[in-house]
């Protein structure tokens, strides 16, 4: 593949991603209490009205408005409705007892709250406000009508969709199978956890801290995620470590090695096995990335594995999978859909030097409401996204005085 010369916009790189996402992965019905932050892969469409009647909001009476026109009406309580009973017809100057979400009984138009009744000696109540015909009646279907359609195919779920659903009385869902991600790590300099104290470590050895949060990051994606370890320097026991993972995963997730020019075994082990797009990104962190595919003569609806590089430094492997691999990950479970939330914010700082790309500055909300920033922004340091709870989406060739309203994306919302 011919190496483009331009940087390439975030958004464009978004698309390329989208096409190659294509087709879905395939589905399978599982049970609506364990679908938090799976892909819905059919529409939602409701087969009765939510609430089903008019019922009660409040605890009270139900009285006929006309009844309780001027505060002081005296009616006579003939029936007590409790949530999942139905009443009788209540007629001139009655009222019935009746709790949150009971049925309306015929007859009545308005729910009086019991604060405002007052219980006299023989059991009647005088209300002591004027009614108002619909007051405290929720009606049937204005939450939800029959026959709407609540969710489109490629909606994400959430707590509150779910719940939605479980009250159409959808007990399973369609949703997209779950991505199998083999995720590896390169370079030599590498050392995970364990293996060598600190105080033993070699010169130009480093901790291995990509894996660590790449993992946590593609299971809060939704994935299913196996960790292959870390691929040795060489190019035959590259090649051999990425055709098996390309066997039994729908991608393989690599940080580092994958620098426009850089000599690694990553870049020509791919080729070998597929096809691989490198990509300078108009983005700081993560210039570097790379899109690929690995044939995979098991996977009958494609006839191959997807692959994604990412660059080795820390935060720029942070970002990029926040911005891209996040994204393809949606889009690869069917997602039609895939956005962040800018939140305008008041920058408590200065950022006198543009950069020609678009820049994603590591910030925290302050208690004033505005944003300070992180002192040091390099690449490889980590400790900006612990600090952080967020990033400045920063346009190209901006600078940033304090005051400025600047577009904030907190971590959580890529994250949660």
């Amino acid at each position: 593949m011919n190496t483009p010369k331009a940087l390439l916009p975030l958004e464009d790189a978004l698309s390329e991603l989208r096409v190659f996402a294509s087709p879905s992965l395939g589905v399978e019905r599982v049970d609506t209490f364990d679908l938090d932050g799976r892909v819905l892969r059919e529409d939602l469409i409701s087969e009765l009205c939510v609430p089903p009647c008019d019922n009660s909001a409040m605890d009270g009476y139900a009285v006929r408005a006309e009844d309780v026109s001027a505060p002081g009406a005296v009616l006579k309580v003939t029936q007590r409705i409790p949530a999942g009973t139905s009443g009788q017809i209540i007629r001139e100057a009655e009222a019935a007892r009746i709790f949150t979400g009971a049925p309306i009984p015929p007859g009545a138009s308005a729910v009086v709250v019991q604060e405002e009744c007052e219980t006299l000696e023989d059991g009647r109540i005088r209300v002591r406000t004027q009614g108002v015909k619909g007051q405290s009646i929720r009606l049937a279907g204005e939450d939800i009508a029959k026959g709407e359609t609540i969710l489109k195919s490629g909606s994400i779920l959430s707590p509150a969709t779910l719940g939605m659903a479980a009250s159409l009385g959808r007990k399973d869902l369609l949703v997209s199978l779950k991505p199998r991600v083999a995720l590896f790590s390169t370079g030599d300099e590498l050392v995970m956890p364990g293996e060598v104290a600190p105080k033993d470590m070699g010169i130009g050895k480093i901790y291995n801290s990509n894996r660590f949060f790449l993992k946590s990051l593609l299971i809060r994606s939704g994935c299913l995620v196996t960790d292959m370890g870390n691929i040795p320097d060489n190019k035959d026991a590259t090649i051999k470590c990425l055709a098996n993972a390309a066997q039994n995963h729908d991608l393989i997730l690599t940080s580092g090695g994958v620098s426009v020019g850089e000599e690694d075994h990553i870049k020509p082990s791919v080729q070998a096995l597929g096809e691989l797009h490198q990509w300078a990104l108009a983005i700081k962190p993560g210039k570097p990335f790379a899109y690929g595919r690995l044939n995979n003569s098991q996977n009958d609806s494609t006839g191959y594995t997807h692959f994604i590089g990412l660059p080795g430094n820390p935060v720029s492997s942070y970002m990029t999978f926040l911005l891209l691999v996040k994204p393809f990950l949606s889009f690869l479970q069917g997602a039609k859909e895939v956005s962040y939330r800018h939140i305008p914010l008041r920058a408590n700082f200065e950022w006198p030097k543009a950069d020609k790309r678009r820049e994603f500055l590591r910030v925290r909300l302050n208690a004033e409401g505005s944003l300070d920033l992180f002192n040091n922004q390099s690449s490889g340091v980590l400790t900006s996204v612990v600090w952080g709870d967020g990033v400045v989406d920063n346009p190209p060739g901006q600078v940033i005085k304090i005051g400025d309203i600047v577009k904030y994306i907190t971590f959580e919302s890529w994250t949660q």
